[in-house]
């Protein structure tokens, strides 16, 4: 972990954007007329999937992949000006939140700024062309970091945007060496003190398929050298699988509760339900119980909140990353008000530095603990939605469910939810 990193971000929001696809304008402009209702939801932090130009060659869908990327120092002129994205910038610190934005430094676009400047700072196959070695990611070429004047490069560029955005989410940061990460860090430390790192970490299995063919491909426990957060994906296959109903909800809980032995005292995990590589939580979830069960699990975890835009909405449709697909604002469903609540919880100082602890329950319910001296936050999570009576250690008594403000009631340690989630402090 880095050192610096500071456990209050586990009582923080993240609100992550796709310009594109976040409105039918798909501007800086159309986000920054939006801010006060970002800001309301308890966003601390607003993330931009990539703000860069796109490349034209071997380009996906009618409008390109963001993270095909032809050039890091400018900024897609879909979406405005460098001036127009200053303002946003500018916007978003005078509603009391920062700013991150995506930084792909694992490949570019073939037709980037770079392949045809630089062509000796890329990956080569056998027979002298680019190449990338993902298979399936056909619009990219990937970078060669033997090559110390691209570390120059890149970590000039990314000083120059940390005069601007207060932090970086790092895609595929797995496959980028991690000596690359820490030197960034350092560098970019005397630029924009206590700039904020967020690693795209990924799935275990990815990372021992990559190593067996000869890749660099960090696990979670190296990268928390450099980064102040990583992904939820070292479980996000259990969670998958849990929802397939190929594995017991006990699985799920047990490795949620291993995260607490495996990681620095302050790790910080992103968690989410969604994001713009994975499926909608409504469309998985099988009911809305199901989904506020889900949401408010989320919030309760230990780690950074995310909200992917359009899950307050409980948009269903995963909008394309290579085509205009404006988010459907309009679905007739509307979680703000829960939303807003679970941040004002996820306030409470437990949240931040607590012993965390999660047990799976008959009915695929969920009892989640923080534990800190003497309080305790209990967070029961119905996954079916269902009534069901629980048994649990919490003391005989009448307490308040944080969520909605109504009294829940302990008896000879049992207490009847009624399918939808209780946070109790006690």
């Amino acid at each position: 972990m880095a050192i610096s990193t500071s456990k209050a971000y586990r009582n923080q929001i993240l609100y992550s954007i796709f310009v594109r696809n976040y409105s039918e304008e798909g501007t800086f402009e159309a986000i920054r007329r939006d801010l006060d209702r970002i800001r309301s939801l308890g966003t601390d932090i607003i993330w931009l999937m990539p703000i860069h130009p796109l490349g034209l060659k071997a380009r996906k869908g009618s409008l390109g992949s963001p993270y095909a990327i032809s050039d890091y120092r400018a900024v897609n002129p879909e979406f405005g000006t460098l001036e127009d994205f200053k303002r946003l910038v500018e916007d978003i610190h005078v509603h009391g939140m920062k700013c991150i934005i995506d930084v792909v430094y694992n490949h570019t676009s073939p037709d980037s700024w770079l392949s045809q400047n630089h062509p000796e700072w890329f990956y080569h196959k056998a027979d002298g062309s680019f190449g990338n070695r993902v298979g399936d990611w056909t619009d990219i070429i990937d970078l060669d970091y033997s090559n110390q004047d691209l570390w120059d490069y890149q970590i000039d560029t990314l000083k120059m945007w940390a005069e601007i955005v207060d932090g970086f989410r790092c895609d595929v940061a797995p496959l980028v060496p991690l000596d690359f990460w820490l030197k960034a860090r350092e560098e970019v430390e005397k630029v924009h003190p206590g700039c904020f790192w967020l690693a795209e970490s990924v799935e275990p299995g990815f990372i021992v398929f990559n190593r067996s063919r000869g890749m660099t491909a960090h696990s979670d426990c190296e990268l928390f050298q450099a980064f102040d957060c990583c992904y939820d994906y070292d479980i996000w296959d259990i969670y998958s699988d849990y929802l397939a109903c190929k594995c017991p909800l006990s699985e799920y809980a047990a490795a949620v509760t291993r995260q607490e032995g495996m990681y620095p005292a302050n790790y910080l995990k992103l968690r989410c339900l969604e994001n713009h590589d994975r499926a909608r939580a409504a469309q998985v979830c099988g009911s809305e119980q199901m989904l506020r069960n889900w949401t408010a699990f989320n919030y309760f975890q230990k780690g950074l909140t995310m909200i992917y835009a359009g899950q307050e909405a409980a948009a269903a449709h995963t909008p394309s990353l290579f085509d205009k697909d404006t988010i459907n604002w309009n679905t007739g469903k509307d979680l703000t008000r829960m939303l807003m609540k679970l941040a004002s919880i996820k306030r409470d100082p437990i949240f931040a530095d607590s012993t965390y602890t999660v047990t799976a329950l008959p009915r695929d319910i969920l009892l989640a603990v923080h534990n800190a001296k003497e309080q305790k936050m209990f967070g029961i999570f119905s996954l079916r939605g269902e009534t069901s009576l629980v048994e649990t250690d919490i003391a005989d008594g009448i307490y308040e469910n944080l969520i909605t403000g109504e009294s829940v009631e302990v008896y000879a340690g049992k207490m009847l939810i009624q399918g939808e989630p209780v946070i109790i402090k006690a």
